[in-house]
């Protein structure tokens, strides 16, 4: 099964540049420029992994982050920011993200925590799964 990734960022050159290199690596990536757009994805559809950005018009990051945790999903946030600061990070990290990274960043860091986000998920379901099973 694709590795489904949603991108959240105002920011449409960054955004396309991640979602070609996501696409290469075997991701299936959707993009959307704002917090509300992120939600209607997320009711429609799963997500394996977020990458949100924290400075956006209208809905803010925290406050999609905080929407994403409502939904009771398993997806997994990664904060992903020039604005950051450490009282933001831990608020973000205190309210369920996965990770808090600054931009810029080295890519591979924001791969090796976007793989992680997803085998967290992965991790999270089977235990459900499992549960569930030992429940019935």
């Amino acid at each position: 099964m694709s590795k489904r990734i949603l991108l959240v960022d105002d920011e449409v050159d960054f955004t396309t540049s991640l979602s070609r290199l996501l696409l290469v690596r075997g991701y299936e990536v959707e993009a959307v420029n704002n917090g509300n757009a992120a939600l209607r994805l997320l009711g429609e559809a799963p997500f394996d992994a977020v990458v949100l950005d924290l400075k956006m018009p209208g809905m803010d990051g925290i406050t999609t982050l905080d929407e994403i945790q409502q939904l009771g999903l398993f997806t997994q946030t990664i904060i992903l920011t020039g604005y950051g600061t450490e009282e933001t990070a831990e608020r973000a990290r205190k309210m369920g993200a996965h990770d808090f990274l600054s931009k810029p960043m080295d890519i591979e860091v924001l791969l090796e925590s976007i793989e992680s986000a997803v085998h967290k998920k992965s991790r999270i379901e089977r235990k459900t799964d499992l549960d569930q099973l030992i429940r019935s």
